[in-house]
């Protein structure tokens, strides 16, 4: 189990909300310190991904179950 600062929950919203609810959490958040963010969007896996790449931030891990994306995102 991975442990967690804060958790969002994003499910129903379409991108790019759940991208901008995490992107404000981040900023307030610790360097090094992990967001839970379940998503129902099929579309914010690839959202995330190109946010981490060009933020630096890391998917630490990505979990697919039914119709929902689990993502633990570390802060940098």
């Amino acid at each position: 189990m991975i442990e967690f600062s804060l958790e969002i929950d994003a499910s129903g919203l379409l991108c790019p909300l759940p991208l901008l609810r995490l992107k404000k959490a981040l900023t307030g958040m610790a360097s090094g310190d992990v967001v839970k963010v379940i998503a129902t969007d099929p579309a914010a896996h690839l959202d995330f991904g190109v946010y981490a790449n060009q933020s630096g931030h890391q998917i630490i891990e990505l979990i697919k179950h039914d119709d929902k994306q689990i993502f633990y995102i570390k802060k940098k």
